[in-house]
C-alpha cells in the first residue's frame, strides 16, 4: 500500500465550491494549514479552474443543477468530489451520489477529518483512473485481436492458408514494413475491401 506523504497533499489543487460562510472558511483555513493550492468558488456557475484535483462541493438543492453542470465541465481526469452536507435524508444522499462524490463531510465542518477525507477521496480517484486506463487497454487489445482475426480469415479464404500460416504471414509483413501486427492486419482488410468493392465489417 502506498504511503501517504504530506508533500503529496500539498501538491494538490483543491477547489472549495461553497458559500463564504463559517463552514466554507473552516475548509479553506484547514487546507491553508495543510499547504494545498486552493480556489474558493461561489456560486458554482463560475466553473472550475483547469487541473483541479479535489473539489469540496457544498450540496444544496437550490443550486444542484449548476453544481452538476460545473462538475460535468471539469477537465479529465475528473477531480475527486468531497460532498459537504448539512443533513441526511434519502433526497440528499441521492444528490450526493449523482454528483459522483467519493467522500462526504458533514456540517458544522470541523478541521478534524478534512485531511482524512482528502486522502480517501484522492485514493478513490486514483483507483478509478487506474481502472479506466486498464479498461481502455483491454478494449484496444480486444479490438486489435478482432482485426487480426478478420485479416487471418481473409488470407485463409483467399490463399488456403492455415490459421497459423495466416498469422505468420501477417507477422512477417508487419516486421518487414516496420509496423504493428494490428496495422498490417487493417491494411489487409482495407485492400480486400478495395478489391471486392464491398466494405468488410470488423
Amino acid at each position: 500500500m502506498a504511503r501517504i506523504r504530506l508533500k503529496d497533499l500539498r501538491s494538490l489543487s483543491v477547489a472549495v465550491v461553497h458559500p463564504p460562510d463559517a463552514n466554507g472558511q473552516t475548509i479553506l483555513d484547514q487546507l491553508g494549514r495543510i499547504g494545498c493550492r486552493t480556489d474558493h468558488i461561489w456560486p458554482p456557475e463560475k466553473g472550475l479552474a483547469s487541473k483541479v484535483d479535489v473539489v469540496f462541493a457544498g450540496v444544496f438543492f437550490d443550486s444542484q443543477e449548476q453544481m452538476k453542470a460545473m462538475l460535468r465541465r471539469a477537465e479529465k481526469p475528473a477531480p475527486a468530489i468531497i460532498a459537504v452536507i448539512d443533513y441526511e435524508n434519502p433526497a440528499m444522499l441521492e444528490l450526493v451520489l449523482e454528483l459522483g462524490a467519493v467522500a462526504v463531510t458533514s456540517k458544522p465542518v470541523r478541521s478534524f477529518g478534512i485531511m482524512t477525507n482528502m486522502v480517501v477521496a484522492r485514493d478513490c480517484q486514483q483507483r478509478q483512473i487506474d481502472l479506466q486506463q486498464k479498461m481502455a487497454k483491454l478494449e484496444k487489445k480486444l479490438a486489435g485481436q478482432k482485426i487480426i482475426a478478420k485479416a487471418k480469415s481473409i488470407l485463409m479464404e483467399m490463399h488456403g492458408f492455415s490459421e497459423a500460416a495466416a498469422f505468420e504471414t501477417i507477422r512477417k509483413q508487419a516486421m518487414s514494413k516496420r509496423t504493428s501486427i494490428e496495422d498490417m492486419a487493417q491494411a489487409i482488410i482495407n485492400a480486400n475491401e478495395l478489391l471486392s468493392g464491398k466494405p468488410v465489417d470488423v
